[in-house]
């Protein structure tokens, strides 16, 4: 993968397989700290202390449909390449935390990508499924929340395209202010 955002697609729809309800995405970016954090945190049926033990390896999976699992083990060796670190927190029954931590100027961290598009094609292809994109850099942070979108538009479903245009612009135009503003 050569973008963090399609890593953060892969690990989010492992959430929607373990049958989330809710699945909140937090990017930070810390440039005084030279630090990027990406956490996907889910409500879903969550794993056995022995599936997080194995989860990093890719002949681990449970699917049924291939037998690799790349998506947790290449994200982890993305942060560690960049001096970071990489944990999972799971409970059966309780969710599952995924969090990577980039040495955000380390010539080796891939770029972050379109953040944007990956929480937009989340949308569109799980409908009944909320979402909270957090986005932090330095003190200041937004957040997308598809609750809320829900609640503004009364029925309108948000995998309109019109919708989701809407979606995408509020995530990007944020972001760029937020890093405009503490340049």
């Amino acid at each position: 993968m050569q973008e963090l955002s399609l890593n953060v697609l892969d690990i989010a729809q492992n959430s929607v397989r373990a049958k989330a309800g809710l699945i909140e995405i937090a990017v930070e970016e810390d440039c005084k700290r030279d630090s990027l954090i990406i956490t996907v945190k889910d409500d879903g049926c969550g794993m056995t202390q022995e599936q997080v033990q194995r989860v990093t390896d890719p002949f681990f999976t449970t699917r049924t449909t291939r037998k690799v699992g790349l998506g947790v083990p290449l994200l982890k060796m993305a942060a560690e390449m960049t001096g970071g670190s990489f944990s999972i927190r799971s409970a059966v029954g309780e969710g599952t935390t995924v969090t990577a931590s980039f040495a955000r100027s380390h010539i080796d961290r891939m770029p972050l990508g379109d953040m944007a598009a990956t929480i937009c094609s989340l949308i569109q292809c799980n409908p009944d499924i909320d979402f909270v994109y957090t986005y932090r850099y330095g003190e200041q942070s937004f957040a997308a929340d598809t609750r809320q979108f829900r609640q503004v538009l009364e029925g309108v479903p948000l995998s309109e395209p019109e919708v989701l245009g809407y979606i995408g612009d509020f995530i990007r135009e944020n972001t760029a202010e937020l890093q405009t503003n503490q340049g």
